[in-house]
């Protein structure tokens, strides 16, 4: 686990899709309908007529779907059986369709075409459009045929395209808030850095903050004032490469008394962020990636979730005691000594942690054992991947203090992840293995180590937790360091692989209980003939 980072675009909308079921068409259907150049080019683009009758375009009676060919005829048929519906229930089917389908739909259908303008969840990015063209234009067309009944979610993602005119903007929030829209995500197009995209606030004054509860706007400016008023029904706010200031982020939170989850990702202008305690509802807090970060000082009451990724920098939670899942991601800088950081650091804003996923780039400093304890910790991820071997320097034995520390912890899971090794490796060294003063485990139900090599004190490591877990029932060690299902890897780190699973034999397997189940994943069979 490499951490929950800040969801972006593309994985917002799939979330949001998710969420519901979607009713598709049969796949008769879709031969009849792809077979015609003209409707699957009119996929969205029976709105981007502007206006116009759509009758000459695609009227059904000249519809190629009434030829000869069986599958244009049971197109035919579907497309009458659904006419012959109640107006409300073809609505409900048809909001229930993907985008492109229900467009297709409406093209060939006066009664979804009716329906069309009323569609409730517009995703309008070049890869749900699956046009070439104009994206601006073709998103402008559509929002403005739209009849602005039954509007709820808008999706705008202009990342594809090069600049786009505020004005454009503006028209398009000013339809979405007056069709009372409930989840906006808006994302602009890239522009150089010394340029600002700016956000147009003003259209959000009609009301809006009456009804979005998800507001998800990225690659702008956001300059938000006091004449935004009171959003009483936001609960869900992210923010993606957004310019804004501390004090108008600040500010802007002050006015979401409902707010549940609040992400912010890559915002380079915030040095301190402050979360005020007004925010009584506020349960999930994600920040990822904001490189002149400094300082997170929350106030918020009742915070049980904190999702961290980028450098270290000084954390505050007033109401400690209610976090209860702790994800750190340092990957992306590049920092090391997250796991140090952890043990030492953490328990000062996470002190009752019950889930804890780390992931750092590498180490340097081994694990000090140390009094403090993580009383409530159930879920223990610590995930060790660089570009570079895990330094010789840190003893993987170390993690022990992890263990020793966390006296209910259930479930323990190991990443390592490096392009080659350079600890010293057990097969190689004659030297008897370390053992610990007998620390009991009696929790630890589950173990899996990713990426398990030779290195001497990682298998002292494996070899002090199933002597001293006493109610351990599945150990799982992976040598496949990424080779599987047919990927190819190196010789060299095929040949480490080998030396695991030799180490596995000679010194973990008659150390495993009867009652454990001992699971070691190999490398495939076909990586393992074509090297050897």
């Amino acid at each position: 686990m490499t951490g929950s980072k800040l969801k972006g675009k593309a994985t917002n909308a799939a979330t949001r899709d998710g969420r519901r079921r979607r009713w598709t068409l049969s796949d008769s259907t879709r031969k009849g309908w792809d077979g015609h150049d003209r409707v699957v080019a009119a996929s969205v683009s029976c709105e981007c007529a502007g206006g116009g009758s759509i009758a000459p375009i695609c009227n059904p009676k000249g519809s190629p779907c009434q030829q000869d060919d069986d599958s244009q005829s049971d197109c035919v048929e579907v497309i009458r059986s659904l006419g012959d519906l109640p107006e409300d229930i073809c609505r409900r089917i048809h909001a229930r369709m993907p985008l492109r389908d229900a467009a297709r739909l409406a093209c060939v259908s006066r009664k979804f075409w009716r329906s069309w303008r009323c569609y409730p969840k517009l995703d309008l990015r070049q890869e749900t459009l699956g046009l070439n063209g104009d994206l601006i234009s073709k998103v402008d067309s559509i929002l403005k045929n739209h009849s602005g009944v039954g509007l709820k979610e808008l999706n705008i993602e202009l990342s594809s395209c090069d600049k786009v005119d505020s004005c454009y903007i503006s028209s398009w929030l000013r339809i979405a808030v007056t069709a009372g829209i409930e989840e906006l995500s808006l994302f602009l197009p890239h522009i150089p850095e010394e340029e600002e995209n700016c956000f147009p606030c003003s259209p959000l004054l009609n009301g809006s903050e009456n009804s979005i509860w998800y507001l998800d706007i990225g690659i702008c400016a956001f300059r938000p004032t006091a004449g935004l008023g009171h959003w009483r029904s936001l609960t869900r706010l992210y923010l993606s490469s957004v310019r804004v200031a501390d004090d108008e982020l600040e500010g802007l939170l002050y006015s979401c008394d409902a707010l549940e989850h609040l992400g912010v990702l890559n915002c380079p202008e915030i040095v301190c962020l402050k979360i005020p305690c007004l925010l009584q509802r506020l349960r999930l807090l994600t920040v990822s990636l904001c490189r002149n970060l400094q300082v997170i000082d929350c106030n918020a009451p009742n915070i049980s979730i904190f999702h961290f990724s980028g450098s270290l920098v000084s954390i505050f939670f007033e109401s400690a005691l209610q976090v209860k899942n702790v994800e750190m991601d340092c990957l992306e800088f590049g920092q090391s000594n997250i796991v140090l950081h952890a043990r030492t650091k953490l328990l000062s804003y996470a002190p009752n942690v019950e889930t804890l996923a780390i992931s750092s780039p590498n180490e340097m400093i081994s694990t000090p054992m140390l009094p403090s304890k993580f009383l409530c910790l159930k879920y223990l991820h610590i995930s060790l991947i660089g570009d570079e071997a895990i330094s010789p320097a840190y003893d993987y034995l170390s993690l022990v203090s992890f263990l020793e520390a966390s006296p209910c912890l259930e479930t323990f899971i190991l990443e390592v992840r490096q392009p080659y090794m350079k600890h010293d490796s057990v097969v190689e060294d004659s030297s008897h293995l370390r053992w610990l003063p007998q620390q009991r485990h009696n929790s630890l139900k589950s173990v899996t180590i990713v990426g398990f090599c030779s290195a001497k004190s990682l298998v002292e490591l494996t070899c002090h937790i199933v002597e001293n877990a006493t109610s351990l029932e599945r150990l799982t060690l992976d040598t496949t360091h990424g080779c599987q299902n047919g990927s190819m890897q190196r010789g060299d780190i095929l040949m480490e692989s080998h030396r695991a699973r030799l180490a596995i034999r000679r010194h973990v397997e008659r150390q495993v209980p009867s009652g454990v189940v001992l699971k070691v994943v190999e490398p495939c069979s076909r990586c393992i003939m074509l090297n050897f």
